[in-house]
């Protein structure tokens, strides 16, 4: 089954490119449902979330709404070892849970994650410190690209994110692989110049994709949701409503 949204909903500048101006900002979740299925909960990477926040979004989306939740990043980039983290950041996610909302969660890690065998062994823990929840790994570092990774991605359940991005030395290519039922592919658009180079973060997201750009994707999608339960499919290039954009082709495109 395949999943189609947007990574985050919550943006100011999507205001007239996306969201009617007179639109207060409680309706636009509601709003987005309407055309979406899922959402890639992103806010909560800078912050802890909390359980009453969560069932607020979720009653603002209909049966059948799926949310996938980035894991704060306190559990991915600075894991200064308190376990208890992880137990906080479960409870908040219990809502979504317990109104079948919930698709799973992102775990993103940064560029400077290399496969070390501490790292190795951080990931191997991930199933047992998310209680055993759904997640998916987005490795960051090419040095992660081997079969040894994939075979500890599946032995411990966890997906691989695919990602689409600029061809730039050390990022990811756009492979497709599933290592659990959980398929996931981020499209975080590729602008090369903006990668490394930016004032601000949303310049790096500044891309607008062209319909053959996307094509390209087809066949891996294709293949993802063959071998994975559920497929879910983001587009991250999210300044001025890229993004929406980029998900309607999408769903255009595919069969």
């Amino acid at each position: 089954m395949i999943h189609l949204g947007t990574s985050g909903y919550s943006y100011d500048d999507w205001v007239g490119p996306y969201y009617p101006p007179d639109l207060p900002k409680s309706g636009w979740l509601a709003f987005y449902a309407r055309e979406f299925d899922t959402c890639e909960i992103n806010f909560t990477f800078y912050r802890m979330p909390e359980a009453r926040t969560l069932a607020a979004m979720a009653s603002k989306t209909n049966d059948g709404f799926l949310f996938t939740v980035k894991a704060t990043q306190e559990l991915t980039h600075k894991r200064d070892g308190d376990a208890s983290r992880f137990g906080r950041f479960v409870q908040a996610l219990q809502p979504l849970i317990e109104n079948n909302k919930f698709g799973c969660i992102l775990a993103q890690f940064p560029f400077s994650f290399h496969p070390t065998q501490a790292n190795r062994e951080y990931l191997r823990a991930l199933p047992e410190r998310f209680e055993g929840l759904p997640v998916v790994v987005e490795l960051r570092n090419a040095s992660w690209l081997s079969e040894s990774t994939f075979t500890l991605l599946r032995e411990n359940r966890l997906g691989f994110c695919c990602v689409d991005e600029p061809s730039l030395k050390g990022l990811i290519p756009p492979i497709a692989q599933a290592t659990s039922s959980v398929a996931y592919v981020r499209f975080h658009g590729r602008n090369a110049q903006k990668w490394w180079n930016h004032e601000q973060a949303w310049e790096r997201y500044d891309y607008t994709y062209s319909p053959e750009e996307l094509r390209e994707w087809l066949p891996r999608i294709g293949a993802l949701d063959s071998a994975a339960e559920h497929t879910f499919l983001f587009a991250n290039n999210h300044w001025h409503g890229q993004a929406v954009d980029t998900a309607r082709q999408l769903r255009l495109l595919l069969p």
